[in-house]
């Protein structure tokens, strides 16, 4: 059974909350014929614009005395209860009417056909699907265009021809009306959820010729692959309609997924991904402590650094932040590699600096502001293996922290007595060192993560 309906508004396609409705029309039609009819003005409890007025011949007069939408909703419900919603541009009609009823807190909900798209299908080719041009070249008389009544019988005879068009294509001849309106990324998306498990890891998106065009991790995979069907970004839409097939790696582990997630971005560079991490990176925030014992920085090209904070694609970046350090942790731009160190620096001049540069302030006292930033970038051993869960029960992830760097992952049993380090080692999957997968486990470390520890 479905329920053909039309409506005139007095607002737009996407003012739903502006516009209100000022007729329906509600044809229920058995999969033969009408059965029965309901047509009503109704008063949208505003002023109708006169483009409105002009459009469908509506008048604020005609309206004055006609019932609220309150007033008729229990019959629109009662006539399309268990109905297919049909309509052409199905979205308008049912936008409208659904958005009414959220205003009474009801939620209006059906299933819903669009005869725009059966006639894209069975019609293919035409110059264009607006119902007055299809009612015109096939001959369908609509003496009343634009009133909820005219639309609705249009439409209505629109969907009996598209019906006998359906039995005779030999395509769709076999198929149901509903079937029939199932789009492919309907399909894709019951495939991909079919596929994709309820567990931690990495997925793939893969388009028709199999190439990857995103890349995401999720400790819920299914779940985070239903929120990209229900994303309304323009940019999600277009990805979706490339979407083909999905790929993925159980990691188990919520960090393993993160690090294999970067690395294979900038490994593939999806096109969907939206912030493809640059793998370009060409200076780093680099560490010491000079020939008294100060905690010193300065900005090293990437390939030269030995013992590197941050890293970053700029140098101008690199001073950026270097410069934000100095300014809130009262650092010493002698000892931050701007300047030389042979003479008091010039922010001691404007009481900037403490003094360390000019013998006033203790190193210790200047240190304990300096090593503030070491503990926030460092990972706190500097070669350590690093335990979590792993893909099933019966096994752990282990993460490899070498010189203070992330050096790869890999999986063991987790009845496993190992003790010694090369063999813990042989487990470990090497990664492709990407110097920001440090911020990323350094961040997911601060995090308070409850991880078994193993420094050597």
């Amino acid at each position: 059974m479905f329920a053909i309906i039309d409506i005139e508004t007095c607002g737009g396609k996407y003012e739903f909350r502006k516009g209100k409705i000022t007729e329906i029309c509600i044809l229920v039609h058995d999969g033969l014929q009408v059965v029965e009819k309901f047509t009503t003005l109704l008063n949208p409890e505003c002023r109708i614009n006169p483009f409105f007025t002009s459009l469908t011949g509506i008048t604020n007069e005609m309206v004055a005395d006609a019932p609220k939408f309150h007033e008729v909703a229990k019959k629109i419900i009662e006539l399309t209860e268990g109905q297919i919603f049909v309509a052409h541009n199905v979205g308008f009609d049912y936008g409208f009417i659904k958005e009414e009823f959220a205003a009474l807190g009801y939620k209006f909900k059906r299933e819903k056909l669009c005869t725009v798209r059966l006639a894209r299908k069975l019609l293919p080719g035409r110059i264009s699907y607006s119902l007055g041009h299809l009612c015109a070249s096939l001959g369908i008389d609509n003496e009343a265009r634009h009133r909820a009544e005219g639309d609705a019988v249009a439409t209505a005879k629109l969907f009996d021809l598209l019906i006998q068009l359906k039995t005779q294509d030999p395509q769709y001849k076999n198929m149901g009306v509903e079937d029939l309106m199932v789009r492919r990324i309907d399909k894709i998306k019951e495939y991909i959820l079919n596929k994709i498990p309820e567990e931690c890891g990495v997925y793939y998106f893969l388009d028709k010729t199999q190439n990857i065009i995103y890349i995401g991790k999720s400790i819920n995979m299914y779940q985070r692959a239903i929120s990209h069907f229900n994303s309304h970004e323009k940019k999600g839409k277009k990805m979706l309609n490339e979407l083909y097939n999905v790929d993925f790696v159980l990691t188990g582990s919520e960090v393993i997924a993160l690090l294999l997630e970067s690395e294979e971005i900038k490994k593939h560079k999806p096109k969907y991904n939206r912030q493809r991490v640059a793998d370009s990176f060409t200076h780093c925030i680099d560490w010491y402590e000079d020939e008294k014992g100060v905690v010193s920085f300065k900005i090293v090209e990437a390939e030269e650094s030995e013992n590197s904070l941050q890293i970053f694609n700029t140098y101008s970046s690199a001073r950026e932040k270097l410069e934000y350090w100095i300014e809130e942790f009262e650092l010493c731009i002698n000892y931050c590699g701007l300047t030389a160190k042979d003479a008091v620096c010039f922010n001691h001049q404007i009481k900037k600096c403490n003094g360390i540069c000019a013998g006033v302030e203790e190193v210790e006292s200047y240190n304990q502001r300096a090593r503030k930033i070491l503990s926030h970038y460092q990972i706190e051993e500097k070669n350590c293996f690093l335990f979590d869960r792993g893909r099933s029960d019966e096994e752990n992830s282990v993460v490899l922290v070498e010189n203070g760097k992330y050096a790869g992952y890999g999986f063991i049993e987790s009845t496993s007595q190992v003790s010694d380090v090369s063999e813990l080692k042989s487990y470990i999957k090497q990664a492709n060192y990407y110097p920001d997968a440090d911020v990323l486990l350094r961040n997911w470390l601060k995090q308070g993560k409850k991880i078994k520890k193993i420094a050597f």
